[in-house]
């Protein structure tokens, strides 16, 4: 399939490329935030055993709450290089969503994100981000209409 072959062409040129890089690990430190933080968790770590030591690693503390953040970052910058205008995605609870959104509107790239309409109910705080953001939400009748 021609768009996958685009695809891996631009992913390989982009990973050997020092330069693509370097905004990443820029745009990674500057705008989501990491490294994030190691969290000690003492009374979690008694628990488990009294000679291990726990730690959470805080995620939550990245630009848009999650993880979700990092890939976007990573396919935003990618689909950028590749000249392309648009990027869709699909979320369940809305956290891939608003990653996407928040990238887009970083990019300047047009974001479609699609989603269960009973999802679209249960997360209405996540649809109201990416809406903010920019983005086009799409409701998905079909199917469980769920992630």
């Amino acid at each position: 399939m021609a768009a996958l072959s685009e695809l891996e062409a631009a992913y390989l040129d982009a990973s050997n490329d020092p330069g693509f890089q370097l905004e990443l690990q820029a745009q990674l430190s500057t705008f989501v935030g990491r490294p994030t933080a190691l969290h000690y968790v003492p009374r979690f770590s008694q628990m488990v055993a009294p000679n291990i030591k726990v730690y959470l690693k805080r995620e939550d503390l990245a630009h848009t709450g999650a993880h979700k953040i990092n890939n976007a970052l990573g396919q935003g910058l990618l689909a950028k290089r590749m000249g392309k205008k648009r990027i869709i995605a699909e979320t369940g609870a809305g956290q891939h969503g608003v990653a996407t959104a928040t990238v887009c509107a970083m990019l300047g790239l047009e974001c479609i994100v699609y989603m269960g309409e009973i999802d679209i109910q249960r997360q209405s705080l996540n649809v109201f981000r990416m809406k903010l953001l920019g983005a086009e939400v799409r409701s998905v009748g079909s199917g469980s209409r769920t992630l």
